[in-house]
């Protein structure tokens, strides 16, 4: 994309007014790593500020079990309630060559055609828990825009998802109808997470092991220890149908509920400070880090480090001590 001195000048107005190609536009310049439109951006959310703010809801399963499917129909759901609602969806990244299928407005077709909705297919480009690296500004573009909720679809499964925990207000888990083996697959990490575990499909056959399912999370979640944040009640395991279109006007009411009430007492913002701070930091370490990849002396003495460990001549830990020794010298 162009990039001109006054494209923060230009594309700031335009989101504020809810314009969908300025939206558009503004997360290809967010997603960008190169740094004349990293400097852009940055002055782009200076420009827009955070009085605007959505709901933010991160949404994570195992492939197969349903997610695409579910947003769209929840999404629609939200959209006939008179809500404005953004997707952003995370697509697996090749290892290989980067490139990314980005197929979910095809998948949420019924969604993708409605006005008060916006989808953002964005690929993972390898990063850690499948959520891109500028995934959060993103949202912060969205809430400009005026969308009411922001929904964040993420790759998958794993320990990693703590970073879709640290940009969203909600964090709900969609699993399928499983058996014991399968929930004994699921790791505490996750569980422990969760503030909603959504047991999807229950409709047709596989309504009754859909129901067994709900119970058997909700008795492991009462196992686990309450949490400050959560009011009597959560958090809970609840049925739903994302074919069928059942269950999603409850869940959506728990979700409401639970973030009400987490406003009142104070741990909504509390959390959200605490994202603030957390990327902040996080951007701080990865300035540092880009700086020093940039020196060649730097870089020549990495290789050959690594190529110390990697011939047994080093061992790693000690390397890193004599890489660190010689930064702070």
């Amino acid at each position: 994309m162009t990039v001109s001195p006054d494209t923060a000048a230009d594309l700031a107005p335009r989101i504020l007014a809810g314009e969908r190609r300025a939206l558009a536009r503004a997360i290809t310049l967010v997603e960008s790593g190169r740094a004349d439109h990293r400097a852009q951006a940055a002055t782009l959310l200076d420009r827009l500020g955070t009085a605007k703010q959505a709901l933010r809801i991160g949404l994570s399963g195992t492939p197969g079990v349903g997610k695409s499917t579910f947003i769209e129909s929840f999404g629609m759901m939200l959209v006939g309630l008179g809500l404005r609602v953004a997707v952003l969806a995370v697509d697996p990244s090749s290892a290989r060559s980067g490139g990314s299928i980005l197929g979910d407005k095809t998948r949420m077709e019924r969604l993708s055609r409605e006005a008060a909705a916006f989808i953002r297919p964005s690929p993972s480009q390898a990063q850690l828990g499948g959520v891109a690296r500028r995934t959060r500004e993103a949202v912060s573009l969205c809430e400009a825009a005026g969308f009411d909720v922001v929904l964040i679809e993420t790759v998958g499964v794993g320990q990693s998802e703590t970073l879709v925990a640290e940009m969203t207000d909600l964090f709900i888990l969609l699993m399928a109808p499983a058996g014991g083996d399968e929930l004994q697959g699921v790791k505490r990490g996750i569980m422990e997470m969760a503030d909603m575990i959504l047991v999807n499909k229950a409709d047709g056959d596989l309504k009754p092991a859909a129901l067994r399912t709900v119970s058997d999370y909700a008795g492991a979640l009462r196992l686990l220890r309450r949490r400050p944040q959560d009011p009597e009640g959560f958090p809970k395991a609840v049925p739903v149908s994302a074919l069928a279109e059942e269950g999603l006007k409850l869940a959506w009411e728990d979700m409401q509920h639970l973030a009400a009430w987490r406003r009142e007492h104070g741990h909504f913002e509390r959390r959200r400070a605490e994202q603030a701070r957390h990327w902040f930091e996080t951007e701080v370490r990865e300035g540092l880090l880009a700086r020093l990849a940039q020196d060649p002396a730097i870089r020549a003495r990495m290789q050959a480090l690594g190529t110390a460990v990697a011939e047994g001549r080093s061992a790693p830990a000690a390397a890193a001590a004599e890489m660190l020794a010689e930064l702070q010298g």
